[in-house]
């Protein structure tokens, strides 16, 4: 048996299943789903209303947010606000678990 087993055998009960899903997902480099949440909630706040119609966050693994926008023009912009946009997350978060940003053009269907 691991040592890992062993310490959860002499636990008093289950693990519960939202501690399970923060451990594997730590495991997987994603953040935590609280700042994931707090992210698309505030997403105007973080880029502005303005960049907001017309990117969104596309994905964030191993501390980096990827966005998708509809237009070349607004990948431009996004990746002039990255320093911009990290430093607003932090204030978000509270950390800086946001490092890179990546921007992708995703038009519309």
């Amino acid at each position: 048996m691991t040592p890992d087993r062993r310490a959860r055998s002499d636990d008093d009960g289950p693990t519960p299943l939202v501690d399970a899903l923060r451990e594997v997902g730590s495991q997987l480099g994603l953040p935590e789903p609280d700042l994931v949440a707090s992210l698309g909630d505030r997403w105007a706040e973080v880029v502005g209303p303005a960049v907001a119609a017309h990117a969104r966050p596309r994905n964030f693994r191993d501390g980096t947010l990827t966005i998708a926008v509809d237009a070349p023009p607004w990948a431009t912009e996004l990746r002039y606000l990255e320093t911009q946009i990290r430093a607003r997350l932090a204030a978000i978060s509270g950390g800086d678990s946001v490092q890179h940003v990546r921007v992708v053009v995703d038009p519309p269907r």
